[in-house]
């Protein structure tokens, strides 16, 4: 189930929201500086990241469900948002060229439906980047943030979730160990968290970021074909 827009907004006004919204900014920075010319699609609730490439990229699209709601994004212009299911992308095969997911995949229903509609609409060669709350750590663990609901996911699972659904992990880190305290003094120490936490207990972040590439699979030449098999029964000699 996906939270509502009232809660995302909620969130991301707080001093919590604010800390992950920089924390995972600086990952999406860090591993697409740059998409001048790509098609991109923002899935669950990509919009406080979404302008990261807004003014370079050649197509920014978003999409919502249902039951998380929707509404004109960016503020004061045509708006990019569709509604739809995350099982049922109202996109064309190959229509895009990247794909970020964020508080996308842990609310997910089918999380395997969900990542094959996300295989079928990136082009070739397209990449992916999924932001999902890790099992290990404290934020999957408490319901005041949007990263206490749905599924968490290890990095391990991850990887093998992608790889399931036809995509090869390029890159994966682990981000947000501040704990998910609602004090300003503790937040404002992000960065020696990080450091700390980096250092002392990489595998216990509050986030998951991984990046993969669409797979595709090449059909097989008559030569490389697996040769076929018959059975032929022994008859015995009289």
């Amino acid at each position: 189930m996906h939270d509502g827009l009232a809660t995302l907004d909620a969130f991301y006004a707080s001093p919590r929201g604010e800390a992950a919204a920089a924390q995972i900014r600086a990952a999406l920075r860090g591993r697409w500086p740059s998409l001048h010319g790509l098609s991109l699609l923002g899935l669950g609730h990509a919009e406080p990241y979404l302008p990261l490439w807004l003014d370079q990229a050649a197509r920014v699209s978003a999409m919502a469900t249902p039951d998380q709601g929707a509404r004109a994004w960016p503020p004061g212009q045509r708006s990019l948002v569709a509604m739809g299911q995350e099982t049922a992308l109202p996109f064309a095969d190959r229509a895009f060229d990247r794909v970020l997911m964020v508080h996308a995949l842990e609310a997910a229903e089918h999380s395997r439906r969900a990542m094959r509609e996300v295989w079928r609409v990136l082009g070739d060669g397209g990449r992916l980047i999924v932001v999902v709350p890790n099992r290990r750590g404290m934020w999957a663990h408490l319901e005041g943030t949007p990263f206490g609901h749905g599924r968490p996911y290890s990095a391990g699972q991850l990887r093998r979730l992608c790889e399931a659904q036809m995509f090869t992990p390029l890159a994966q880190e682990e981000i947000l160990f501040v704990p998910p305290f609602p004090w300003r003094p503790l937040l404002r120490g992000v960065r020696a968290w990080d450091a700390a936490g980096r250092a002392l207990c990489p595998g216990f972040a509050g986030l998951v970021v991984l990046e993969a590439e669409k797979t595709v699979l090449a059909p097989l030449t008559v030569e490389e074909a697996s040769p076929v098999r018959r059975t032929v029964p022994v008859v015995e000699a009289a």
